[in-house]
């Protein structure tokens, strides 16, 4: 098994309080990261509040900067500790690759049964 499936050093399983938003205080979900996205981590978690303050000011913000339609969601990499935005362009977006909190990511994968998952691909999201 590569290294990328590692998750011993997801720092949320020692303090769960570094799964709450900063921006709205709910707790954000497991989301699936594929390797050809280069995040580096198996997954991270996301706030998929879609009432968050921070959500909900991302659409006019992105459109006012950008002139595009599309937003933005809080998300916290369990492994660096880094967070930071995570761009999306509908209210589902991303939401495919939401994991169940118990689930490896190759029980994800195989539940899925997308193919395109499997193979790292993006297609998914």
């Amino acid at each position: 098994m590569s290294s990328y499936y590692d998750v011993s050093g997801d720092k949320t399983r020692e303090d769960e309080s570094l799964r709450s938003c900063p921006h709205c205080g709910s707790r954000m979900l497991k989301w699936y990261t594929p390797p050809d996205l280069s995040w580096g981590t198996p997954y991270q978690y996301v706030c998929f509040n879609d009432e968050c303050g921070y959500y909900v000011r991302g659409w006019e913000w992105i459109m006012q900067n950008y002139n595009k339609e599309a937003s933005y969601r809080h998300r916290y990499n369990p492994f660096t500790g880094e967070s930071g935005p995570v761009p999306v362009w509908s209210p589902t977006a991303l939401r495919t690759r939401i994991m169940k909190d118990d689930e490896t990511v190759e029980q994800f994968v195989h539940r899925t049964g997308d193919e395109d998952l499997e193979s790292g691909g993006v297609g998914g999201l």
